[in-house]
């Protein structure tokens, strides 16, 4: 009986106690990052996380790095493809294909290979001004007023940037 008694004790001080205790202390000190770093419009409604990616196909938005796990929170993982598996390299492949990269103007590595959880929501500087003559093309704008959206450090999270260039007056 006092060995049932401890494993009741257990199970609520660490299943319902400590767990609402560090969730009300995130709520209380950190609510943006408890609440998983959501990002909303202008009428409240969530539009995505700043922690996942999301896909981006159209050309009037910069793109994420490619899923290996379809962009779904729940299945997150890396591809499991070994660098010399032939399906790897024919979906980098294809993905350099699409991009119009050419020797005198390579892909960055981050926008053909999925990041290890196949989430990761940033991409370099270096993937962002890849990307800005495509946008600047389908939003008819200049090649400086898309880069106006760039920040000024070695990485950008993509949702972000995309919100910015919605946000772009014309």
């Amino acid at each position: 009986m006092t060995t049932l008694r401890l494993i009741l004790v257990s199970i609520i001080l660490c299943m319902f106690l400590y767990v609402n205790a560090i969730l009300g202390f995130a709520r209380t000190f950190v609510p943006e990052k408890a609440t998983g770093s959501l990002i909303t419009n202008e009428a409240g409604q969530v539009i995505g996380s700043r922690l996942i990616a999301q896909a981006f196909a159209s050309d009037r938005y910069f793109h994420p790095r490619p899923s290996a796990c379809g962009y779904n929170g729940q299945g997150a993982a890396g591809s499991n493809l070994s660098p010399t598996n032939p399906e790897l390299t024919t979906r980098a492949q294809a993905i350099i294909d699409t991009t119009g990269a050419t020797s005198g103007r390579p892909i960055p590595a981050d926008l053909v290979t999925a990041s290890g959880s196949g989430l990761d929501p940033h991409i370099t500087s270096e993937a962002a001004r890849f990307q800005i003559p495509r946008i600047a093309a389908a939003r008819n704008l200049t090649a400086d007023a898309i880069n106006g959206v760039l920040p000024h450090g070695p990485i950008a999270n993509v949702l972000e940037l995309n919100l910015a260039l919605d946000a772009l007056k014309l």
